[in-house]
């Protein structure tokens, strides 16, 4: 019964009374109307007919709302679903290809060493020293987790020291950020909390998800607020623990400490105008060049070309360092930094009022001063000697206390 006809035909309303009808909310009205018909009896069942018609006709059109209503929500979800699919534009100078190996180099600093010995690549050191343990690791929380001993746990804390003292230096506002961040957040910033391809571990039942960079957080932690233009560009500098599933990771690239479930890192991460960020852009990537040099690492600078950019990168750089143990000496990545443009903070709701008045979007930026798990990797395979001790490279000796890490098997 979709038609008002449907309804006074049902209930036999009669055609005078049926002319008289009034939309729904003046039944009062609507009801005196019904005055003309003289007999009692007969207006006492016109009056029972009006009031069925108008409870029923109120339940369906109530029905229809909340369906129409239903059918909107679901509709607008999937619109968004499919549009947070769409990635940010790519810079013009960014090189056009499809993988990795179309990356185009565009700096090399340092030369890879030449072994008068067979080197070891760091999962054989990390045995010999007894420094890491991914056996025990294994056993107790599962493949691609580990354990850090001895003189390992200091470097990792040294390394984390050195990064954080660095970007104290340059100004950045630190911070230890939470573990834990909201499914909405890590929507804004780009990653995919759910799914088979989903890198994220999600909670169960709390609509969070373990952070996997302290990028998420630290973006996250200006939405749905207006910036003052004069505080801009912000350096932040975030330590957390980061949390990746590495779903589908595999190969000999992927043993050891290159590709773990957890590990601590130190993230850069900047808030700045559209007219600012090509500029901090090349800052941020100053910053990796110089916490890897002061390491002593050789490695080489990538333009990222567009089909290895992340969905939110506009333009990425990454810093590849020489990995003598992998496939008998090759690069390998261990920082990276993008400049993603508006394309975070539209998602995730993040203005400056600008000189005209108007709030506008900031732009945000990204890159890794330390992921510590692999800068280890780099400085035991590229700092190893003859006799099987690894040396500290100079600028961690103060916080390490140590010098080197002999063998113990």
């Amino acid at each position: 019964m979709k038609h008002l006809s449907d309804f006074t035909n049902k209930y036999q309303i009669s055609k005078t009374l049926r002319f008289k009808l009034i939309p729904i909310g003046k039944t009062e009205e609507f009801i005196k109307r019904g005055q003309f018909i003289e007999n009692d009896e007969r207006r006492e069942n016109e009056y029972k007919k009006i009031k069925g018609f108008i409870d029923e006709y109120h339940k369906l059109f109530i029905a229809e709302i909340t369906s129409v209503e239903a059918e909107t929500k679901e509709t607008e979800a999937a619109l968004e679903e499919a549009a947070r699919q769409i990635p940010n534009m790519v810079h013009p100078d960014a090189p056009v290809g499809k993988l990795d190996t179309e990356n185009l180099e565009v700096k090399k600093v340092g030369t890879p060493r030449k072994f008068d010995f067979e080197p070891k690549d760091h999962v054989q050191l990390g045995e010999s020293l007894d420094i890491i343990d991914f056996d025990r690791g294994t056993k107790v929380s599962g493949p691609k987790f580990y354990y850090l001993k001895n003189e390992a746990v200091f470097l990792e804390q040294a390394l984390i020291m050195y990064a954080l003292n660095t970007l104290r230096k340059h100004n950045f506002q630190m911070f230890i950020t939470p573990d834990v961040a909201k499914e909405e957040v890590l929507k804004g910033i780009g990653f995919n909390p759910r799914g088979n391809e989903s890198n994220v571990y999600s909670i169960e039942e709390e609509g969070t998800c373990l952070v996997a960079t302290a990028e998420i957080t630290l973006g996250g932690y200006h939405q749905d607020e207006i910036l003052d233009k004069a505080s801009l560009p912000r350096f932040y500098g975030g330590l957390s623990h980061c949390f990746r599933r590495e779903a589908g990771a595999a190969g000999q690239f992927s043993k050891g400490l290159y590709r773990v479930h957890q590990f601590d890192k130190v993230e850069m991460f900047a808030y700045s105008t559209p007219e600012q960020s090509d500029e901090i852009h090349e800052k941020l990537r100053q910053i990796e060049e110089e916490i890897f040099t002061g390491l002593g690492l050789p490695f080489h600078v990538v333009d990222t070309c567009t089909g290895d950019l992340g969905a939110p990168a506009y333009r990425k750089w990454d810093l590849e360092a020489w990995m003598p143990g992998r496939n008998g000496g090759e690069y390998g990545e261990v920082t990276s930094t993008s400049n993603c443009t508006d394309y975070q903070a539209r998602r995730l709701n993040i203005k400056y009022k600008d000189d005209d008045g108007k709030n506008k979007y900031v732009h945000t930026l990204n890159g890794t001063a330390i992921a510590v798990g692999r800068a280890m990797l780099a400085i035991l395979e590229n700092y190893q000697n003859a006799d099987g001790s690894v040396t500290i490279p100079e600028v961690l000796v103060p916080y390490c206390g140590f010098d080197k890490i002999l063998p113990k098997k």
